[in-house]
């Protein structure tokens, strides 16, 4: 646009425009502290809530979101600026990696971007930045590892690790006021994978009444479906075919198609060889010698009834996602043939019975064959409740998930910010030029964790932050901040942990992130799509 007014050629179609240089710049760095200022108030255990109400206003059939997860709030926010979608993909890779510190990530990244304008401002190239800002991550990272803490050989030690990690995660989530009783939940759904690298094993089930508190771990699986009509409601040692076919042609279906037929008894034989070929097929359901069918599509009277004259007991209609994780918990093939017995594998579990949970029947599979299966079985007040429960709980058993893998974990409170910081300082004092102010601009930026930690709580962010300041520098690296009581304390003591894998995640794509955005001086926007007609 700006070439048209000094009289330059016009290279864009029309409605295209550009943005350079400053401008450019300062869209990018703009968008993307709104973000990080978004999310900001939702940080750390004293974390302010937000209400995502849909698009369209709030109808009777409209359902609210009440959470404080930052990865929740950032994929549900429809945003126009580019810098700041980049945010929410961190934040939204954060969640997949790792669970947690997906506030935390927006949040630093949002930091190191605000201190970068300041000296973008004060006339410093962007390239000089990018290079303080790589000299300062390396000496951050390098202090990280080493005050990264492995007791993955104890066994004993490791456990009390992870539940650390849990009750520090689910401290700033709806479950703080039950905790412990969560982060044992999840500590034991977590271990009984034995490392296997599959959470789907581990279902959380969502029924409403009764407290928070009343939430339980039931070992094995539960299916929310019922036993067929006059089958059995309890069975012992089970031989179970998981199946997805279609179990419904007792129904002659002739609707979609013209039969010409001359008499009443005509029909009469198509219904009857449409039952012949369903009796066929349940023949060979039964020469598999299993005693449990569980049909992921409905099964008809007909075939039920012949199944119950075998004493096969038949379930139906589990859903898609029930029959994949049941296959998987009993070890079992989906099949949708059934010519080939001797190369089909059945799943097997020692129990199946229909039990009662709040006012709903379900099944339960216990003694599967792959042992570490389980359900979680949420309860709650309110949808509202338990989908935010179900989220907070997700964070919990991804973290857990993740430092099994990764067994190395960190002290949390701030601490390993601020330990970050003083690293960055004491390193800017060998790294001569303008780099060294960029590097101070980075150890500033993970300054402001603890000091918006300590502000959400309602504190004295800059009284706090001088203790904590002045206790790392005497080399007590475990100090962080204590909300309780509202001062700074050790967190070896307190036992709040964090896992470092999560945490380097959070460094290094903050980092990152703000990178790419420092880099930016040019915005091109593509002309709207005009619409026909």
């Amino acid at each position: 646009m700006h070439k048209a007014l000094l009289g330059g050629p016009e290279i864009y179609k029309e409605g295209a425009g550009e943005d350079r240089g400053e401008l450019a710049r300062l869209q990018a760095f703009i968008g993307a502290i709104a973000i990080g200022d978004m999310v900001k108030s939702t940080l750390g255990p004293k974390g302010m809530d937000k209400i995502l109400q849909p698009a369209g206003g709030g109808g009777p059939t409209s359902h609210a979101t009440v959470t404080n997860d930052g990865a929740t709030i950032l994929k549900s926010v429809w945003i126009d600026n580019p810098a700041a979608r980049i945010l929410v993909d961190i934040s939204k890779t954060q969640d997949q990696e790792c669970g947690d510190g997906t506030t935390s990530v927006v949040v630093l990244a949002a930091e190191m971007l605000r201190n970068a304008q300041n000296l973008v401002e004060q006339k410093m190239h962007p390239q000089v930045i990018i290079r303080g800002y790589r000299f300062a991550l390396a000496a951050a990272r390098a202090q990280l590892e080493a005050l990264a803490m492995d007791n993955g050989k104890d066994a004993a030690k490791f456990r009390e690790d992870l539940l650390r990690i849990a009750r520090t995660t689910l401290s700033s989530k709806l479950l703080q006021h039950e905790k412990d009783h969560f982060a044992t939940l999840a500590v034991d759904a977590v271990l009984r994978l034995g490392g296997k690298p599959n959470l789907d094993y581990i279902q959380v089930l969502k029924k409403a009444g009764g407290s928070l508190k009343d939430s339980f771990l039931e070992e094995g699986f539960i299916l929310e479906k019922r036993i067929g009509v006059g089958h059995k409601k309890v069975l012992e040692d089970c031989k179970v075919l998981v199946a997805n076919c279609q179990m419904d042609t007792d129904k002659i279906k002739i609707y979609g198609a013209r039969v010409k037929v001359d008499s009443l008894e005509a029909v009469a034989e198509i219904e009857q060889a449409e039952k012949d070929k369903m009796k066929k097929k349940i023949e060979k359901i039964v020469e598999h010698k299993c005693n449990v069918f569980i049909n992921r599509q409905l099964i008809y009277n007909y075939p039920d009834q012949l199944l119950k004259e075998a004493g096969v007991m038949a379930i139906e209609h589990s859903d898609f996602d029930g029959s994949e994780r049941l296959a998987a918990v009993l070890g079992a093939d989906i099949v949708s043939t059934f010519d080939n017995p001797e190369m089909t594998v059945l799943g097997s579990c020692k129990r199946i019975e229909e039990i009662m949970i709040g006012e709903d029947k379900v099944i339960k599979f216990s003694g599967c064959s792959k042992g570490e299966a389980c359900t979680i079985v949420l309860r709650g007040s309110s949808s509202h409740v338990l989908d935010e429960a179900e989220r907070s709980l997700h964070d919990a058993l991804a973290v857990l998930y993740q430092t099994v893998q990764e067994t190395r974990v960190v002290w949390g409170g701030g601490s390993m910010e601020m330990a970050m910081a003083q690293a960055v300082q004491q390193k800017l004092t060998e790294v001569g030029g303008k780099e060294s102010v960029a590097m101070e601009s980075f150890g500033k930026a993970l300054m402001q964790i603890p000091v918006i930690l300590a502000d959400n709580a309602g504190l004295d962010s800059a009284e706090l932050l001088g203790q904590l300041r002045a206790a790392h520098a005497k080399g007590q690296n475990s100090f962080g901040l204590e909300f309780n009581n509202g001062t700074i304390a050790d967190m070896s003591q307190l036992g709040i942990m964090e896992s470092f894998r999560s945490k380097m995640s959070q460094l290094c794509s903050a980092a990152e992130a703000a990178e790419m955005i420092i880099r930016v001086d040019d915005i091109i926007k593509n002309a709207p799509r005009q619409r026909d007609g």
